[in-house]
């Protein structure tokens, strides 16, 4: 679980993400939530996440995607070390799982 974030909020955030069924939904609900910075912000790590999976090096990235070096690094970290949410969704995405 995360660690010094109050537990029930984060709760009730993970049981309305989980509660989406459609990417309209899905959509609709970062909107509401988060700023366009935000979500582009996300979306960014992403596809930095694809990439390194990928093994796109530093470079390359920084010029596809705009990424600083410190985004690919902690993005990278993330997936090394990380509680692993990046290396499921990137699985689910590639298999078209759910």
């Amino acid at each position: 679980m995360l660690k010094n974030i109050d537990e029930k909020s984060v709760n009730t955030l993970v049981k309305a993400i989980l509660s989406l069924q459609t990417e309209e939904e899905c959509f609709q609900l970062l909107e509401d939530l988060c700023t366009v910075a935000e979500i582009k912000a996300m979306a960014q790590r992403i596809e930095v996440a694809q990439m390194l999976c990928d093994r796109v090096v530093y470079s390359d990235i920084v010029r596809k995607t705009g990424a600083s070096t410190a985004t690919i690094s902690r993005v990278n970290r993330a997936l090394n070390y990380g509680a692993g949410g990046y290396n499921t969704v990137l699985a689910r995405m590639d298999t078209g799982e759910k």
